[in-house]
């Protein structure tokens, strides 16, 4: 009896055997998925981030063209990636807000003739009244250090008006000035979430290969300013979140050069909420 059950025991070991160590393989194939796919997920959230510093960068260069101003970010860039099953993968993502403190107390300063282009036309007419030579020296050497389109709006009404030897009217250094300001003046907040969708768009097509999605799913990028913003700042009442998408089938057709960049970029599609 006691053979009889040692026997048993055995077959039903040795048949158990090989379905352990099956079992055993697949789950251990399956977490070794599991971590590749975190670490491509933490790969895309750094290059979503990096994207949004891209536009941030190019802001501050905006900026910095226009005058001697500087860009005051309250934190930096966040991202979180989610796999979803049945749907393809989303991004959250926090981009950092920005102080607009100085552009606006710049174009206010303008508006009310306390700003820099209006001190320059009264200095310009000032030095021009005087006739004297080291006056008008000594405001050529402060006016290389005025970034050149405020020096040519401040110009403007010295020209106006102006024509050549033909008759005809002379380009004047207004038309010059209108094409060359930059419309991160008018509206900030427009220009920096044009940047950062344009940046996140490139992201999202040089970057996103190795997430492995199938032509049924979805690449969806949610973005969004940070709710805490410096306390010197206006209210951004016009908070916005953008969403980003592109068809799997779009980015594998992108990817396999069957269609353009500039086609695929269209492929995009940007909603805001």
């Amino acid at each position: 009896m006691k053979v009889m059950v040692s026997v048993v025991l055995s077959s039903v070991m040795v048949s158990a055997g090989p379905a352990y160590a099956q079992t055993a393989a697949a789950a251990a194939k399956a977490a070794a998925e599991q971590r590749q796919s975190r670490y491509q997920i933490g790969q895309m959230e750094r290059v979503l981030e990096g994207a949004v510093e891209h536009g941030i960068t190019n802001i501050r260069e905006r900026l910095q063209a226009l005058g001697p101003t500087e860009l005051l970010i309250s934190n930096n860039a966040r991202a979180r990636g989610f796999r979803l099953d049945g749907y393809g993968m989303f991004f959250d993502v926090v981009a950092p807000s920005f102080d607009t403190t100085v552009l606006w107390s710049m174009r206010a300063l303008d508006q009310n003739d306390l700003g820099l282009e209006s001190a320059l036309r009264a200095l310009q007419s000032y030095v021009k009244a005087a006739g004297d030579a080291n006056l008008d020296q000594a405001l050529r050497r402060v006016e290389l250090q005025v970034n050149p389109v405020l020096l040519a709006r401040a110009a403007t009404p010295a020209v106006a008006g102006a024509r050549n030897l033909s008759g005809s009217a002379a380009s004047t250094n207004a038309d010059a000035s209108a094409q060359a300001v930059d419309p991160i003046l008018t509206d900030p907040n427009d220009a920096y979430r044009t940047e950062v969708t344009r940046a996140l768009m490139d992201a999202l097509l040089d970057h996103s290969s190795s997430l492995g999605l199938g032509p049924a799913d979805w690449l969806t990028i949610a973005v969004r300013r940070n709710d805490e913003r410096p306390q010197l700042a206006p209210a951004d009442s016009d908070a916005k979140t953008f969403i980003i998408r592109l068809k799997g089938a779009d980015l594998v057709a992108f990817l396999a050069r069957q269609i353009t960049r500039d086609e695929a970029l269209k492929r995009i599609e940007v909603r805001v909420f």
